[in-house]
């Protein structure tokens, strides 16, 4: 019987989110006949690395946000010897730096939104690039920290005042249109789900609150922009060395097709490599769409855990 260790919890500001994919992860690892370890991770790293004495066949990332998918947690276990599920220090960092994440999207010919890195003090004094435009955090997940800015929105010098995500921000057009979310499994896309926010903004609260979204697999899209939705989320993947299991998240503008045009314009934004696994989280639902349950989906992490140093 392997023994796996499964890392949840965190430091992050998604430390809720990994509690509640650790929680599903350890009972469907169980489930599923592996001996399992839970390992609560906080603040305390000697902890965690105490915690994994003796070492485990495998480590379970369950971990998500900063510290968590960005290489740190990933270059700890490198140097512990331990193979550990989802992708490498370098595809972690890359991906979780959406400034990095966007250079490398563009030089592999993927489309992406325009905009720029600006520094907080720039947003205070007018706007970087013409209404309407997306602030986010350069180094967060899970919508944390975005905002929105439409015409007559009086909002921005406040929210430069209360920013709290470093010096900088990346501020990118708005692209309206539909959510769409495409996971993959090593070299296979599995499927894309649009998603509808009750909120109108796939926010944090419309990520994991009950009945916060209605999502659609397979997504009623044109089949011409399906197909693109799929090639361009596994070559994300492909572009940023990403190993296991991903989730590309796009946006589909077809605001002013008419029925029986050509399909509208598809971007790229961001490759999350350790996709949430919670009850509410759009990986599974796409696995359980082709027949892979919770509990085959975990081994299957499992069974594709490597170091990668």
């Amino acid at each position: 019987m392997r023994h796996v260790a499964v890392l949840y919890g965190g430091i992050s500001a998604e430390r809720e989110v990994s509690l509640s994919s650790g929680r599903q992860v350890i009972a469907a690892l169980a489930g599923a006949g592996f001996d399992v370890t839970p390992i609560l991770v906080g603040p305390d790293l000697g902890a965690m690395i105490a915690a994994l004495d003796p070492k485990p066949d495998v480590v379970f990332n369950a971990l998500h946000g900063r510290f968590g998918e960005d290489g740190v947690v990933q270059g700890v276990l490198d140097w512990l010897d331990i193979p550990y599920t989802h992708s490498g220090v370098r595809a972690s960092a890359l991906a979780m730096d959406k400034q990095a994440a966007k250079a490398v999207f563009a030089a592999a010919g993927l489309p992406v939104a325009r905009g720029r890195v600006v520094d907080i003090d720039e947003l205070a004094a007018s706007d970087p690039v013409p209404l309407p435009y997306v602030v986010k955090p350069l180094n967060e997940g899970s919508s944390v920290g975005v905002e929105i800015l439409r015409g007559g929105d009086n909002r921005r010098a406040e929210l430069a005042r209360g920013w709290r995500f470093g010096r900088t921000a990346m501020v990118e057009e708005y692209v309206p249109g539909r959510e769409l979310t495409v996971g993959v499994m090593g070299d296979r896309a599995l499927a894309v789900t649009e998603i509808a926010a009750a909120a109108g903004f796939y926010d944090y609260e419309s990520k994991y609150a009950a009945g916060g979204s209605r999502h659609m697999v397979p997504a009623p899209v044109h089949p011409e922009t399906y197909a693109r939705a799929m090639d361009v989320a596994l070559a994300a993947h492909r572009a940023l060395g990403c190993r296991g299991a991903t989730r590309a998240d796009l946006r589909y503008d077809d605001t002013h097709c008419k029925e029986g045009d050509e399909p509208g314009r598809l971007v790229l934004l961001e490759v999350n490599t350790q996709p949430g696994l919670t009850p509410t989280s759009l990986l599974p639902e796409q696995a359980a769409h082709l027949g892979i349950d919770f509990p085959a989906l975990c081994a299957w992490m499992v069974e594709h855990a490597a170091c990668h140093a």
